[in-house]
């Protein structure tokens, strides 16, 4: 019984590791107070809990003699979860290795109810860019603006921006020092909650 219930939570784990996968290629990220955390990393922490709750089922297991078709099933189940896990890691690396070099950062003052916003900087050679992040309740955040900067600038990391939020609308305002940053005006709605 206990076997069966390390099982299926291996298996829940590998379900809500390959949703998070999907919410990264999506670009959602999970903001909790200054810590950010975008979809392939969520995959991947749920892919070890998911490892490591395999090996202690493993452990718990007591052999016992089951008939065949059990014996088929459970195969089956364990080719499909297999399957999955590698699938969800190939997707973690892949995203992991596309937000190399990337800076997450949660931008202050928090907006009405349970709005924030965040930001995600990044460059590669002489190029750079970012986006804003509408974040809401349950720590969500979807993209909802992006700029392009010179020579691998990054106005946020830099400290060269100014946020507010007027009423429910954030406003983010990105500079350049000598490299240009454009377009240097980002805003976003966000329903205050009641």
């Amino acid at each position: 019984m206990k076997a069966d219930r390390f099982d299926q939570a291996v298996s829940l784990c590998l379900f809500l590791a390959a949703v998070a996968i999907v919410g990264g290629m999506l670009d959602f990220i999970l903001v909790w107070d200054d810590f950010v955390m975008p979809g392939w990393a969520l995959s991947a922490s749920l892919l070890v809990l998911s490892l490591g709750l395999a090996i202690v089922g493993a452990f718990v297991r007591h052999p016992r003699k089951a008939a065949s078709g059990e014996q088929g099933s459970n195969r089956r189940g364990s080719g499909l979860r297999a399957g999955l896990a590698f699938l969800v890691g190939v997707c973690s690396v892949i995203g992991g290795v596309g937000d190399l070099g990337a800076t997450y950062t949660v931008l202050r003052p928090q907006g009405p109810g349970f709005c924030q916003a965040a930001v995600r900087e990044h460059s590669f050679l002489f190029a750079g860019g970012g986006e804003l992040y509408a974040v809401g309740f349950g720590g969500f955040g979807m993209p909802v603006s992006s700029w392009t900067a010179d020579d691998g600038y990054q106005p946020v990391a830099s400290g060269t921006y100014e946020f507010t939020w007027d009423n429910e609308v954030a406003l983010l305002m990105v500079h350049g020092s000598v490299d240009p940053v454009w377009p240097t005006l980002h805003d976003f709605k966000c329903r205050a909650e009641s």
